[in-house]
């Protein structure tokens, strides 16, 4: 595929997986994510990229540089700069956080599927030895 062209919005709040990547350029990527109540993706920092975050169902509380906290809800958007510690965090915990994000330039392989949280960090950690 050349570009995306896709309903983003659906795509996004049919996905159920923690971290599915739909599109990967040679600057950037596209991927949707499901936090599950009261789930964060953990405190992490991307020396090299800037990432873009929209909210299309529930809330969520950004955290910058583990001391700004930011809340969000359906349709707001994040800009997280590289070089920013940041933490999502579900604040529902009851129900599901759906997100997209984008990633200058791309984070993750291309293809990518981690149905769980649990998957992500088996990779990370995979990827790191």
């Amino acid at each position: 595929m050349t570009g995306y062209v896709g309903a983003i919005e659906k795509q996004t709040l049919d996905n159920n997986y923690f971290r599915q990547v739909l599109f990967t350029a040679k600057h950037s990527q596209l991927v949707v994510m499901c936090l599950q109540p009261g789930e964060e993706i953990g405190n992490e920092i991307h020396q090299n990229v800037d990432q873009f975050f929209r909210i299309e169902e529930g809330n969520a509380k950004f955290v910058f540089n583990n001391k700004e906290e930011h809340m969000a809800g359906d349709g707001d958007a994040a800009m997280v700069p590289a070089g920013t510690y940041h933490n999502v965090i579900n604040a529902s915990s009851t129900k599901p956080l759906k997100l997209y994000t984008v990633y200058s330039p791309p984070n993750h392989p291309d293809g990518t599927v981690h149905k769980t949280k649990a998957d992500a960090e088996a990779a990370e950690l995979a990827e790191h030895h």
